[in-house]
């Protein structure tokens, strides 16, 4: 009898240690980090399936990590994030573009990309990209891909000005004798032509565009220290330029990006400057823009080289600790990808990879779109980071606005520039 209950007993313990690990088991099994990924792109038209098949395929892939996605539009996920972090509910990560980098390192939100992703993947990216991210010597900020300002032109309104669609300008000079021709022209339904489009209005991402235009003329806006230096004859001209073709009424005044997108889909616009992925609102507005639609290299302006500006989409990262941290950076790892990146590039968002095992990608190689711009991608100005470059952006699209809805002339319109870009940008 007592050999027995001792067999009873001992399987009796044994049941018990073998439900307890069976136990323990299934709790590490269900045990999910979950990280808040920031992204205005899901409520954009053309993006939102994207980022659904990213969080789906991902969650497939790694079980124990959920995407909680935090969005609000374009114009306000920083604010969203911002306000956010401020009531103690601090997001993973946030989809933006590289100017938005200086202002959350300033805000203490953003964390050096070297304490969150392995050192094999950082290095995979090219040198004079990550150098773009830097401030104060540390990467913040790490690109999915990357684009100067482009130069779209359509192919059909040149043929129809008696331009030969397969020479696009190479100076200013010279795309304003494409433009007396091309703003003779009008559409099948009777309206102007605008002939060459430059972003103006009063949003950081049109600064960005005139910032561009800047380096285009050989000028600069900021020294290195971050210090506004916009005495220059580049800066002047790039300013004389914008006045030039309000004047000639080549430019829509006041335009966003969405607005000359919007003309050059509807064959009202023959030339303008834009980032390589706005292709993706013209092609949501003219499915058939890929028949008429060719981009050339920045134009060379002035004393200039023609180089233009680093845009960038980016993921900037959060700290939250270990446990997200190491999801935060399988998320990561995974998007900046050729797998994920592939079809989106070539489909949806024109642009050229940031790593060096992405650049023969096969959407890249073989885009139309991309290839009369892809020289541009290697002659590209950085912009010295300041917590304050939303504001300085915005100065610089009323320095625009003066000079033509205002009609001040370029001197006096940029002495006022100066005077309240040191206050905006000290503040």
């Amino acid at each position: 009898m007592k050999k027995v209950l001792m067999l009873l007993l001992v399987v009796l313990v044994a049941g018990s240690f073998l439900f307890a690990a069976g136990s323990s088991e299934k709790g590490a099994a269900d045990k999910t980090v979950t990280i808040k990924v920031a992204n205005y792109a899901l409520l954009e038209s053309g993006y939102e399936q994207f980022w659904k098949d990213v969080k789906t395929n991902f969650e497939a892939k790694n079980p124990s990590i959920t995407i909680e996605w935090v969005t609000a539009p374009y114009g306000e996920i920083v604010n969203q994030v911002v306000n956010m972090a401020g009531g103690g509910d601090m997001v993973d990560v946030i989809f933006g573009e590289i100017d938005w980098v200086p202002g959350l390192v300033d805000a203490g939100l953003a964390a050096p990309i070297t304490d969150i992703l392995p050192a094999h993947f950082i290095n995979d990216f090219f040198p004079d990209v990550l150098k773009s991210f830097e401030i104060d010597g540390k990467p913040y900020g790490i690109p999915l891909y990357v684009s100067p300002y482009v130069l779209y032109y359509n192919k059909d309104l040149f043929k129809q000005a008696g331009l030969d669609p397969n020479k696009p300008p190479v100076t200013y000079t010279e795309m304003l004798s494409y433009a007396e021709k091309l703003s003779k022209l009008k559409d099948s339904n009777g309206n102007k032509v605008f002939a060459f489009g430059q972003t103006t209005a009063s949003v950081p991402v049109s600064g960005a565009s005139l910032n561009a235009m800047v380096f285009n003329f050989g000028g600069k806006v900021l020294d290195a220290d971050g210090k506004l230096s916009v005495d220059n004859q580049g800066f002047r001209e790039a300013f004389e330029m914008v006045k030039l073709l309000d004047q000639k009424g080549y430019n829509p005044q006041n335009a966003k990006l969405k607005d000359l997108r919007s003309l050059f889909a509807l064959g009202q616009l023959a030339m303008y400057y834009d980032q390589s992925w706005g292709f993706n609102g013209i092609k949501s507005i003219n499915p058939n823009a890929h028949t008429f639609t060719a981009s050339a290299e920045p134009l060379i302006g002035g004393s200039g080289s023609g180089q233009s500006l680093l845009q960038a989409h980016c993921f900037i990262l959060m700290d939250n600790g270990k446990a997200r941290r190491d999801a935060l950076s399988t998320f990561v790892e995974y998007v900046i990808s050729e797998e994920v990146l592939n079809d989106y590039l070539r489909d949806l968002t024109p642009a050229y990879p940031a790593k060096n095992s992405m650049a023969s990608m096969e959407s890249v190689v073989n885009s139309g779109i991309l290839k009369g711009a892809s020289p541009a991608a290697g002659r590209v100005s950085v912009q010295t980071f300041i917590p304050k470059i939303s504001a300085l952006n915005l100065e610089l699209c009323s320095l625009a606005q003066a000079v033509t809805v205002g009609k001040q002339d370029v001197s006096s319109a940029i002495e006022k520039f100066k005077a309240s870009a040191v206050v905006k940008i000290s503040q």
